[in-house]
């Protein structure tokens, strides 16, 4: 603190204060510049990007990355199927989360201790992929795409946030009044609880898409239709591969021109499947810090 309130800093507090602020400074800076870099590049010549003109500015700026990744079949396929798997698993994620979380934080239910003990086992023991990958077959779930939603339906993590949620935020008395008042436990956590835990509800929403939407590797284990594919397959394809699928280019120049298009396209592919998740932690950031917080405590 200054001595505005109080207290006086001594040259050793201002000198740490210092270092802390030069310190930020560079992670901010080592974090900033690859997003600066990559959007720029998205929007630049591709003479430019293969040339390194660009670093910070976009370099006679063009949309024709855009327009181009905006117009590959693949991509706008898994732009469609990335978006339902991400709702289909938030949502599902959140109505099983909820119905687990919330008999596990009533002191009346019988046998809680004994099922949270299940739940946390599963968090240190688990089949491995050979198991897993038979049982998905086992339930003719492969290729699917149920197989998308279904397998990382509940969190154990997610389970025990939102239960110590409920117990250390919402207050017995609130129960015992809706239940003078003749309220049954369904509708109690319809009205009272779900309202009241809006915070961690949506944090672990977020968690979920967000996790749902990076996610690559459930779809190339158990998908093999292309048309099922989500977002990020296609942006491995184009960034482990380094290449695009251009077997509907017949002429010999429009090839080569996207050829010479291919690292401009991986910038373009990266702002493209980055942005949903930018806009939609714009509208939920607002609880991150109540939800975390008060979410991670263990009780």
């Amino acid at each position: 603190m200054s001595a505005k309130h109080g207290i006086k800093m001594t040259r050793v507090d201002k000198a740490f204060t210092f270092f802390v602020y030069v310190f930020l400074t560079f992670c901010l800076l080592a974090v900033l510049y690859p997003l600066l870099y990559v959007v720029a590049a998205s929007f630049s010549d591709p003479s430019a990007v293969a040339t390194g003109k660009v670093w910070v500015w976009p370099v006679r700026p063009t949309l024709i990355a855009y327009q181009t990744v905006l117009g590959y079949r693949n991509i706008q396929t898994g732009f469609v199927n990335s978006f339902a798997y991400m709702f289909g698993s938030t949502a599902l994620s959140l109505i099983g989360t909820i119905m687990a979380a919330y008999p596990l934080s009533r002191k009346e239910f019988v046998g809680r201790g004994v099922f949270t003990f299940v739940f946390a086992f599963t968090m240190y023991v688990g089949g491995g992929l050979i198991p897993t990958y038979l049982l998905i077959s086992s339930l003719i779930m492969l290729d699917t795409y149920w197989v998308m939603v279904i397998p990382g339906m509940v969190s154990v993590w997610h389970v025990i946030m939102c239960r110590t949620y409920f117990q250390t935020t919402i207050s017995d008395e609130l129960y015992e009044a809706a239940e003078i008042d003749g309220c049954s436990d369904f509708w109690y956590l319809i009205r009272i609880i779900l309202p009241l835990s809006m915070p961690i509800l949506a944090v672990l929403g977020m968690y979920t898409a967000v996790g749902s939407w990076n996610g690559y590797f459930s779809a190339m284990i158990y998908l093999t239709s292309q048309e099922k594919y989500p977002l990020q397959i296609t942006l491995r394809s184009i960034l482990m591969l380094g290449r695009v699928e251009m077997t509907s280019i017949d002429d010999a120049e429009a090839l080569q021109n996207m050829q010479a298009l291919s690292t401009l396209l991986k910038y373009a592919v990266i702002v493209v499947a980055s942005a949903p998740m930018m806009v939609i932690y714009v509208f939920v950031q607002k609880f991150f810090v109540k939800g975390v917080m008060i979410g991670s405590i263990k009780g």
